[in-house]
């Protein structure tokens, strides 16, 4: 089976964004944002994102329900936001993700789309990337200047200054639910 590549779209322009794709011969971008839009990079929202890859001949295979980084139900999330990547990575609707994208995996050169350039601060690295090693893929991360970080070549990114703060790598990064308004001093 053909290795997966991952890669952020981050603040690329469309141009640079397609050069990176086409440089590493990707066929098909399956895209893992669970909301696949963007205020502040609109040309990467879900239908331009089509229309781009199109144009340079590139499938797009959206899986952001399955192996999205925001699953829904709060059985997932602990008292602090995160999400909790061992239990997502058993779910069945991941699973069922998973399936479809290693069938596409047999047959395309693809790489798993998300926003974050660092795949070490991603979900599709710390939850998609860890299943699919699991399963004897392994990934190759295309980075924001076009190089390639091969994952078992990685290491666990910056040193921790303050351990008492390390988050499992189970776990989302940091708090991936929604903020919650607080109530106004005039209590409406």
């Amino acid at each position: 089976m053909n290795p997966v590549f991952t890669v952020g779209h981050s603040n690329h322009s469309a141009e640079k964004f397609a050069d990176l794709l086409t440089r590493h011969g990707i066929e098909t971008v399956a895209d893992v944002r669970s909301h696949p839009y963007s205020r502040h990079a609109p040309r990467f929202n879900a239908s331009a994102l089509e229309a781009l890859m199109s144009k340079d001949g590139i499938g797009y295979l959206f899986l952001g329900v399955e192996l999205g980084g925001r699953p829904e139900g709060g059985e997932f999330y602990d008292a602090k936001g995160r999400v909790d990547y061992a239990l997502v990575g058993c779910s069945r609707p991941f699973l069922d993700g998973i399936s479809r994208l290693e069938k596409e995996l047999r047959t395309h050169t693809t790489a798993l789309l998300c926003s974050e350039e660092d795949p070490a601060r991603c979900h599709r690295r710390l939850l998609v990337g860890w299943v699919l090693e699991e399963r004897g893929i392994s990934l190759r991360h295309i980075r924001g200047d076009g190089s390639i970080h091969i994952e078992g070549e990685m290491d666990g990114g910056q040193p921790v200054l303050f351990p008492e703060t390390e988050v499992s790598p189970r776990k989302s990064i940091r708090s991936v639910s929604r903020k919650r308004r607080r109530p106004s001093s005039s209590g409406r």
